[in-house]
């Protein structure tokens, strides 16, 4: 008898992003992510995507505004546009319309060559993007003692609640990791999952250029930023790896 196929993990990287995964999939799509480097490099692409939708949704018409709502196959199509440009030669824009609104991806988005680890043209546009949110947010950054993981932290107030956007170095993995605002009452949120290579990141003196450079990883919390004490990265299995103060 021929076994049940395995789900495709390669296409769930829009999903997850997104946070529409259930969590049992979400679950085994983190497992897939610790061995796959080409899902990694693509999740850190659209993490930028989640802050900038839920500050888009807090300023979007209402229906009472509208005349048309987009339907339901709009995401879809846009996560498979998105990989369809990845491959593309000709130079183009992604839109995600919502109402009458449009958010700008700007392609196409350049890929990574996962078997040497060195980028094979600049940093795509998200990537980047991240990086500029990173700069332009409050900065707070830590050591830990113990792990020495350098972590860096960015704030940004939203209508929404908080942007962040984190930086992290001289860890390695393979890991799944995770990032959680801690309220000054005590309140729990996780920010953003992502997963380490096994190579790592921001390792000065590594061989691989991908590994030397430190991770950046976007997300939000529905804390306000007056309301944060600290930050803390865990590893999913609950190992702390480094505290940062707000």
């Amino acid at each position: 008898m021929t076994p049940p196929t395995q789900p495709d993990r390669h296409t769930d990287v829009g999903a997850y992003a997104l946070g529409v995964l259930d969590a049992a999939d979400a679950e085994r799509f983190e497992v897939h992510l610790v061995g796959c480097d080409r899902c990694a490099a693509e999740l850190e692409e659209l993490m930028g995507l989640p802050p900038v939708l839920a500050e888009f949704k807090a300023s979007a018409p209402t229906p009472e505004t509208i005349t048309a709502v987009p339907g339901p196959g709009m995401l879809d199509g846009l996560l498979d546009e998105v990989t369809a440009a990845r491959h593309g030669r000709a130079r183009r824009r992604l839109f995600l319309v919502a109402a009458a609104a449009v958010l700008i991806v700007g392609g196409p988005l350049a890929a990574l060559s996962l078997k040497g680890g060195e980028p094979e043209k600049p940093a795509p546009p998200l990537a980047s993007a991240v990086r500029a949110q990173y700069a332009e947010g409050e900065q707070v950054r830590s050591v830990d003692p113990v792990t020495k993981v350098a972590a860096g932290v960015s704030m940004a107030p939203r209508t929404w609640g908080t942007q962040v956007v984190l930086e992290l170095a001289n860890v390695k993995g393979p890991l799944s990791c995770d990032l959680v605002a801690v309220g000054k009452d005590g309140r729990r949120q996780t920010v953003t999952t992502w997963a380490v290579p096994e190579g790592g990141y921001g390792i000065e003196g590594s061989a691989a250029k991908w590994n030397r450079e430190p991770l950046y990883a976007a997300g939000g919390a529905a804390l306000n930023r007056g309301d944060i004490d600290h930050f803390e990265i865990n590893t999913l299995e609950g190992r702390r790896l480094a505290t940062v103060k707000a």
